[in-house]
């Protein structure tokens, strides 16, 4: 499988390719990305504390809300609905073994354009993806994906959202693509 990995960042960028859209929830996470909540061992926010180290590596992070959006995926209507799954594939970004806290161990984290539909606006962004290999104390559902994007006013938990992923580096089992 071929990863675009860049250490810097430097290389080439992706194409754009196929988008594809997906409904979803806005779930509520736990909530240590942003450090709101009260049992966060980063009360200032794991993005926070992981924005330097982005940034050394040539991924800025401040054009967006240090915290992330949970996007629950969703398909189907009403209480019919089931959870789809997602992998990442082939995403734009890789940054290995980012050692940005002395709690744990260095972590790879993923990221891959997206875009998100709420209210008839559509707001640019990342898919937040902590590589759960690297991350053995925090688990993430598969049908939860965490999204950067700015801060969006008035959004809230089970709000409706179209989330669209570019189709070559994100799988999402099961979708109806949009």
């Amino acid at each position: 499988m071929l990863r675009r990995t860049y250490p810097d960042m430097t290389g080439p960028k992706n194409g754009m390719g196929q988008w594809q859209t997906v409904t979803g929830t806005i779930a509520e996470g736990y909530r240590v990305a942003s450090g709101l909540t009260e049992s966060s061992p980063y009360p200032q926010g794991a993005l926070a504390m992981q924005l330097p180290h982005f940034l050394a590596r040539g991924f800025d992070v401040r054009p967006y809300y240090l915290g992330t959006l949970n996007v629950a995926i969703l398909h189907g209507r009403g209480s019919a609905n089931a959870p789809h799954q997602f992998r990442m594939t082939q995403p734009e970004i890789t940054l290995e073994q980012v050692a940005w806290t002395d709690a744990h161990a260095p972590e790879t984290f993923s990221f891959s354009h997206c875009r998100l539909t709420w209210n008839g606006n559509m707001f640019d962004g990342w898919v937040y993806y902590p590589h759960p290999e690297t991350k053995p104390m925090h688990f993430q559902q598969p049908d939860l994906i965490e999204v950067l994007m700015p801060k969006i006013d008035g959004i809230g938990y089970g709000d409706r959202v179209a989330l669209s992923v570019l189709a070559d580096e994100i799988q999402i089992a099961g979708s109806n693509t949009g």
